[in-house]
């Protein structure tokens, strides 16, 4: 071979090698470019990912989340968000008033012995009621049950007035009231097994979906508000032109019906 042959080889040999490098360190960049590239869609995925958990660790649940629920009010209700619940007679030119925490051993009491009169003196026209739902024992005692009692509470309002009535007297019934410190009226299976009792929300599936979708949760919250806004420091608490009635006791609700018709015959007068 020719010594000038055997230099173009080489040459020749060389620019393969170069073009060889070249193509290689452009393939080596490519693949560099996709690992970062990668890397940074992994980072962003998994900072996404994190962000999204943390949204959602944060977000209210519960009966945190209700106050951010749209408001709906029951049916036959009236005032400022559908807080006024008014029973009776258009002509009763009187209203009695009483708060009622459902989780109140006292209240069951009160209703067990006295809560048949009330609705006579109701269903004669005597008086109005003015029912005020308070929460206050769930924010002393561990659990939910006033306010998801008093949310379902709500569904049998929209019902009726007379719904409300009767399923309100059986929650406070010796065979269903549980101790204040149970708190079976979390559960709405519990809830919706007493209203099994009450002819007009036995089977009644609007009532049903109602107490099961928490549709009165936002209501029972502004509900239970006007408790404290009113200054009262228990219940049941009887109030007739924003006198407060006592039993025989001067301190306690009347706790008989011979008591209760004493004093709201007396209120009647005056």
């Amino acid at each position: 071979m020719s010594k000038r042959n055997n230099q173009s080889a080489k040459t020749a040999a060389r620019e393969r090698l170069r073009a060889e490098r070249e193509r290689q360190a452009k393939r080596d960049k490519k693949k560099r470019q996709i690992i970062v590239a990668c890397s940074v869609v992994a980072v962003l995925a998994a900072a996404g990912g994190i962000g999204y958990a943390v949204v959602q660790a944060n977000k209210p649940t519960g009966w945190d989340a209700a106050k951010n629920k749209p408001l709906v009010k029951p049916a036959h209700t009236t005032g400022t968000n559908g807080t006024t619940v008014l029973i009776g007679k258009s002509t009763a030119k009187k209203t009695l008033t009483i708060y009622e925490d459902p989780r109140c051993p006292i209240c069951a009491q009160f209703e067990q012995s006295v809560g048949p009169e009330v609705k006579k003196y109701v269903d004669e026209g005597k008086f109005k009621l003015r029912f005020v739902g308070a929460t206050f024992l769930d924010d002393n005692l561990p659990g939910v049950g006033s306010k998801n009692a008093l949310s379902a509470l709500g569904a049998a309002l929209n019902v009726s007035p007379e719904a409300f009535l009767e399923y309100k007297s059986a929650m406070y019934s010796t065979k269903w009231h549980p101790e204040e410190t149970d708190d079976k009226f979390k559960d709405d299976s519990y809830l919706l097994k007493i209203a099994d009792t009450v002819p007009t929300l036995k089977g009644n599936a609007a009532f049903q979906k109602a107490v099961k979708d928490g549709t009165y949760d936002h209501w029972a919250l502004e509900e239970s508000k006007i408790f404290n806004k009113d200054g009262i420091q228990g219940t049941p608490t009887l109030k007739m032109d924003g006198k407060t009635l006592t039993g025989s006791d001067g301190k306690n609700p009347p706790s008989t019906a011979a008591e209760f018709d004493k004093v709201v015959d007396a209120a009647l007068k005056g």
